[in-house]
């Protein structure tokens, strides 16, 4: 039997994708050879594996513009998790070793195992400003250039992706309304923030309209005639369509099978950073004028950055104690039930005041300026108090604390050390609860506005030409009654129907 501390295995599935990558040469299988706990990890790889092989599969078959950018970003968001995945199970893997050299040293002293507790970090209202040219953007002048962006949030193994969002000089920002957050982050979390630009000038359905047009009509032409249509319009692999010995149209040929998103700019965010307000940060900015890809940035985003550390939002503690205010009866003491959260200790009456949300009796103070201390043993029950000073008004206030036996003192005396521990580590984020709002749901794929340009309306007299190349094709084959009948093909062909197909 299989036991985690004891021996090692590999968990790598059998004719999974892993499996393929690693055949493949892409990792190595040494790094998936330890204990069992890396499992969800190695399940994570498999499946944005696959969902990168599907999105590879997508990206080659879309024929319009819209599906094609959302296929590249699901790709770059795919490839991007499978790495950051990959670098925290390397970090497993050199945390387990540095722990089993640990234990092996003889000379190893006493270690402090304190860890800081987990919290939420949420991000939202992302913009980032643009600074257009003053010809560009007040005069509408010059080439109207067009991105596709997003943002990619990584934190820890954690990476989540904002909505894509099309720009053009019309806009002075790019904004990105998604909430993200981030449920396993530590005090000394780095948030990276990258944001992806692509192209979205070219056409990627371009290629296939002449095809599809041209098959329309060969199949109302008949089997024959729309053979010899098709012939005429099929283009070479890489050249202009041919035109049946007419002048040739030229159809723009990409020269990749589909877009590709490239890194515009990132930042990283740190604790320091963490305000419950609007800030703004500076970015890095990669690429030049001379990219595709380009936006003219202004060099910096803005957002707002909120955590919220479970010693703020969880119960740290709770239990029965004895409460005594000082300076008051020495025998006046209130039993309730008391529950460490956030910066305070409530004080209820009863544990079921607490389940039917009624308001605490009190509340004691339990921030950073708080000192606790515990008391000398009492010579009657020999067991320690606990007491809590604080200052209000310029006058120190001391509640003492006691518990029915010594295991709860020191059960209780642990969880407010924890407690100013977590405190100190997440510093400003537990002066105040910071609000964070639930993540916004996905919105669907955004719709490609109208494309006003000269290379659009180059479009149209494509069509235009290929109408004009059936016409001449019906009419120098068939000869054509006074009624208007083409003979020989079965059907009448009037020239309002023929311009409906464009």
């Amino acid at each position: 039997m299989f036991c985690r501390n004891q021996t090692a295995r590999a968990t790598v599935a059998r004719g999974s994708a892993l499996e393929m990558e690693i055949r493949r040469g892409k990792f190595r299988k040494s790094v998936f050879q330890d204990t069992s706990q890396d499992s969800d990890i190695q399940k994570k790889i498999d499946h944005e594996i696959r969902m990168r092989d599907g999105a590879c599969k997508l990206l080659a078959a879309c024929s319009q513009r819209d599906q094609a950018l959302e296929a590249a970003k699901s790709l770059q968001t795919c490839s991007t998790r499978i790495m950051a995945y990959m670098s925290e199970l390397q970090r497993m893997k050199e945390a387990q070793v540095m722990q089993k050299a640990t234990r092996r040293s003889s000379d190893a002293g006493p270690l402090d195992d304190r860890l800081p507790c987990k919290g939420k970090v949420a991000i939202s209202d992302l913009r980032i400003p643009l600074m257009w040219k003053d010809t560009e953007y007040f005069k509408n002048k010059g080439e109207l250039h067009r991105c596709a962006v997003f943002c990619l949030l990584q934190l820890g193994g954690e990476i989540f992706d904002t909505d894509m969002v099309i720009v053009d000089r019309t806009l002075t920002d790019i904004c990105f309304d998604n909430t993200i957050v981030f449920g396993e982050a530590g005090p000394g979390f780095e948030l990276r923030v990258e944001l992806y630009s692509c192209c979205s000038e070219d056409d990627y359905s371009a290629g296939s309209t002449p095809r599809k047009l041209a098959s329309k009509l060969s199949s109302s032409l008949g089997r024959s005639a729309g053979k010899k249509l098709r012939a005429a319009m099929e283009p070479g692999p890489c050249s202009p369509v041919s035109n049946g010995g007419a002048a040739p149209l030229l159809l723009p040929v990409p020269s990749v099978p589909g877009p590709k998103y490239h890194l515009l700019a990132h930042t990283t965010l740190s604790l320091s950073h963490v305000q419950d307000s609007f800030r703004t940060h500076d970015l890095t900015i990669s690429g030049n004028e001379e990219c595709s890809y380009w936006l003219p940035l202004y060099g910096s985003m803005c957002c707002r950055l909120a955590a919220q550390p479970q010693c703020m939002t969880q119960q740290m503690m709770s239990g029965c104690l004895k409460v005594k205010q000082c300076g008051g009866d020495p025998q006046s003491w209130t039993k309730v039930y008391a529950v460490l959260k956030g910066s305070s200790l409530f004080c209820y009456h009863q544990q079921e005041d607490l389940e039917a949300n009624i308001e605490p009796a009190f509340t004691i103070a339990v921030n950073k300026e708080t000192r606790i201390r515990a008391s000398e043993k009492d010579p009657q029950s020999k067991v320690q108090n606990i007491c809590i000073s604080n200052q209000y008004g310029g006058e120190e206030v001391t509640h003492t604390l006691t518990t029915d036996s010594r295991e709860d003192t020191h059960r209780w005396m642990e969880a407010f050390w924890q407690h100013f521990y977590d405190m100190s580590q997440w510093k400003q984020c537990c002066d105040d609860l910071m609000k964070i709002e639930l993540p916004s749901p996905r919105k669907p794929a955004p719709v490609m506005p109208k494309q006003g340009s000269l290379y659009h309306e180059m479009g149209k007299v494509f069509c235009c030409r290929i109408t004009l190349c059936l016409l001449r094709f019906v009419l120098c084959s068939h000869p054509i009654t006074t009624t208007g009948e083409v003979t020989g093909l079965g059907f009448h062909v009037n020239y309002y129907i023929i311009f409906s197909c464009i």
